[in-house]
C-alpha cells in the first residue's frame, strides 16, 4: 500500500517494487476504500462469511 507509514518501502523505487502486482501499480488507500464503502454498502447486504483479498492481484501471482 502507497502510504506514508510504508513510504520507506517504495520510495525511489516505486516500479521495481510494483513489477511483481498484475496491476503493476501499488495500491492506494482509496482503492481499499472503495471495498469497505462496497462492505457498509446495501449493495453487500447478502454478503456473510467472505473473504475479499484486495492485493492488486498479488495472490494470484503466488506473492513476492
Amino acid at each position: 500500500m502507497k502510504t506514508k507509514f510504508a513510504k520507506a518501502l517504495y520510495e525511489g523505487r516505486e516500479d521495481e517494487v510494483s513489477a511483481p502486482y498484475p496491476l503493476k501499480r501499488l495500491g492506494l488507500p482509496e482503492d481499499i476504500a472503495g471495498v469497505v464503502g462496497f462492505l457498509l454498502s446495501d449493495d453487500a447486504a447478502w454478503l456473510t462469511g467472505q473473504t475479499i483479498t484486495a492485493d492488486g492481484g498479488l495472490l494470484l501471482t503466488g506473492g513476492v
